[in-house]
């Protein structure tokens, strides 16, 4: 399945818009799923979002998809400041899925 790269005002407008598409649940609650079974999930859609005035602001919007048919997002702060186990684990999963492409 081809990510989709998106691009919306703010992460609220981005959320918003993964929610409608049926993306429902927020992996950022359940993170160890994530870290303790990667190959379980796909990224299928990326959305960036740098603040225009303060780097503190960059977030990025996972649309995630699991092997059992559920659809959900994980939000990342700036991932300068200190990453999270499951930031770590889409990070490289983002960079696999280009590795494939």
């Amino acid at each position: 399945m081809e990510r989709q790269m998106y691009h919306y005002a703010t992460v609220s407008k981005a959320l918003e818009e993964l929610n409608a598409k049926g993306f429902t649940i927020d992996y950022n609650l359940d993170e160890s799923r994530i870290v303790n079974n990667p190959d379980d999930f796909e990224i299928v859609h990326i959305y960036r979002y740098e603040g225009e005035s303060d780097p503190g602001d960059e977030a990025t919007v996972y649309g995630i998809k699991s092997k059992n048919g559920e659809n959900g997002v994980f939000v990342a702060g700036d991932l300068s400041l200190g990453e999270t186990n499951a930031t770590k684990v889409l990070h490289d999963l983002s960079i696999k899925g280009r590795q494939e492409a």
